[in-house]
């Protein structure tokens, strides 16, 4: 038994890899006679950037129905084998249960609301078309912030209708290649309009007219010769297009946050057992979650870097991959953190920051492409590099101190795992990652106003966004100034990183939501209730943490004299 938690660690890693490997080295595979792994691999132009088939339609399938393949009643049909459908055989199409509706009011609209499922075909819907068109009429006269869940509801379903049939009709994406007689991407429509004998739009009818006939060989045929014409004239999008493919099918986010969930698993109960006097058993299972922690961290950032790649950007261009950069950044405060206190926090707290981002980033995901066209005024890898990678890690740091804020209050109040020596760990801990956090955010932001000064003319306009960020650095330094002036102890110091979570939070997302201001990139509004619940939990747990605390499950020594703290972080 001795031996075995030795090398429990160890065992853990290789268990981590094993399984990392067979993820990313997973292909999707196609009953038939159909080369649709080639056809998927297929460069296409939409949203402004070449792209390959299959992301058009995992997208795209996404977007209607909230998943990347179909449930049928002989099994799955992936979203490329929907795809082609689609556009070959409209009449099998339609009866595809893809549209997600949620709402019990626009079911009731539909006459649906007695089906017990939430997945409904096009032919379903067809029926309620002028309906739903009227009701969306209606709906879109009203402003934005004015609408309530049912016309937001009705809306969402009319774009997802439009979206299915522009699809349909083959008007997106662009799938006739610059290739002969044409230097720009154009739709099979626009084409063949122009001349209907154009041979690079003929090459891919040939191909969706052999499917629509069910012919397979004459499609695999067509299909090998277009591919050759693709590599010959267009050999980057070609081979861009397959890496997208391969990224697709790999998952490696869906991945890292798997294996970040089993190393929060394991960490837990290493902490656990530290207080059940099973010293060995809890530092065999604390090495055991930095070994997976550290394989989600490098899958992560394989991820990362694949998109990197495929942007030809630096890591943060949109919502969608600020989360999985702050949660990157997280885990690695984290690791360093656990480096130094050795007490398994920082590694629980990176996990749960690694998972939750990426969670956050999947739901992002559901709104379409997320290596989609940059803004022209943001088009500039310099600053993208700089500004928006450090603030990005203001961020990062700013969360990770309001979360083990948030860990010594749950543990100081409802377990008696926080003893003197882990709190004052703890404590400072979260004073190291404020000061790295002001730091960062203070910079992060000055060169945000450099690089509007040189973008729009001004370095400073009071836009909603510079607001938040302004919030954040002023956060961070009302947390020292407070430490340093003896307002606040240890507990003060803790409410008050939890409070930075609120600010770092609505500087993230609720500026976005506010539809306003020059930096409103990546507007949601479906977020606004999570984001409401998630400052309502902060601000319940900063309650918690001001209990008396003679009501902590968890007693602390004397704490030490308050000038001393400053010296010691430092």
């Amino acid at each position: 038994m001795k031996l075995v938690l030795r090398y429990l660690p160890w065992i853990s890693l290789v268990l981590a890899l094993v399984y990392v490997g067979e993820r990313l080295a997973r292909t999707e595979s196609f009953d038939g006679q159909y080369d649709l792994r080639a056809f998927s691999q297929l460069p296409v132009s939409a949203d402004g950037r070449t792209k390959p088939l299959d992301t058009v339609a995992r997208n795209n399938l996404m977007v209607l129905s909230g998943r990347q393949s179909i449930r049928t009643d002989d099994g799955r049909i992936s979203a490329i084998q929907w795809y082609i459908e689609l556009v070959t055989k409209p009449k099998d199409s339609v009866q595809r249960r893809v549209f997600r509706i949620d709402h019990p009011d626009v079911l009731a609209l539909l006459g649906l609301d007695d089906e017990k499922r939430t997945r409904f075909s096009f032919a379903e819907l067809r029926v309620a078309g002028e309906e739903i068109s009227r009701q969306a009429r209606m709906a879109d006269q009203i402003k934005p912030k004015a609408r309530d869940p049912f016309q937001r509801a009705v809306l969402v379903l009319y774009q997802r209708l439009s979206l299915f049939s522009n699809l349909s009709q083959i008007q997106k994406p662009y799938l006739v290649p610059p290739l002969t007689t044409s230097k720009e991407w154009r739709s099979i429509i626009t084409a063949l309009n122009e001349n209907p004998n154009d041979p690079d739009a003929q090459m891919m009818m040939q191909m969706l007219e052999a499917y629509n006939q069910d012919n397979a060989e004459s499609f695999n045929t067509n299909l090998a010769k277009y591919t050759e014409a693709i590599d010959q004239i267009i050999p980057y999008d070609a081979r861009k297009a397959r890496y997208e493919v391969l990224f697709n099918q790999a998952q490696p986010f869906y991945t890292a946050a798997v294996v970040y969930v089993v190393a929060f698993l394991i960490g837990c109960f290493g902490l656990l057992l530290s207080q059940l006097s099973k010293p060995t058993w809890s530092k065999s299972l604390l090495g055991s979650m930095t070994s997976l922690i550290l394989v989600a961290l490098v899958v992560q950032t394989i991820g990362i870097a694949a998109r990197i790649y495929l942007q030809g950007r630096p890591p943060v261009t949109n919502l969608y991959s600020s989360a999985v950069f702050i949660g990157w950044f997280g885990v690695i405060i984290g690791l360093v953190v656990d480096r130094q206190m050795k007490l398994g926090l920082g590694g629980i707290m990176a996990s749960v920051i690694g998972f939750g981002t990426l969670v956050i980033a999947h739901n992002l995901g559901g709104s379409g492409d997320t290596m989609g066209m940059m803004q022209a005024v943001l088009d500039s890898n310099f600053w993208l590099t700089t500004h928006v990678v450090v603030i990005t890690i203001g961020y990062s740091a700013t969360f990770f101190a309001g979360f083990m804020g948030v860990s010594y209050v749950l543990l100081g109040v409802f377990t008696p795992v926080l003893d003197r020596e882990r709190g004052k760990s703890l404590i400072k801990m979260v004073y190291g990652v404020i000061c790295f956090a002001t730091v960062t955010s203070f910079v992060g932001t000055v060169l945000g106003g450099i690089w509007a000064d040189q973008s729009w003319g001004r370095f400073w306009g009071w836009d909603a966004k510079e607001n938040g960020a302004a919030l954040i650095v002023l956060i961070n330094l009302l947390i020292l100034h407070a430490r340093w002036g003896g307002m606040v102890r240890d507990r003060g110091l803790v409410v008050l990183a939890i409070s930075g979570n609120i600010v770092t939070a609505w500087s993230w997302f609720g500026t976005n939501m506010l539809g306003v201001g020059l930096h409103s990139y990546g507007f949601t509004q479906s977020a606004m209730f999570w984001l409401s619940m998630f400052m309502l939990s902060q601000l319940v747990l900063m309650s918690i943490g001001m209990l008396p605390m003679s009501i902590w499950r968890s007693k602390f020594a004397k704490p030490a004299p308050l000038k001393n703290i400053p010296e010691q972080a430092g």
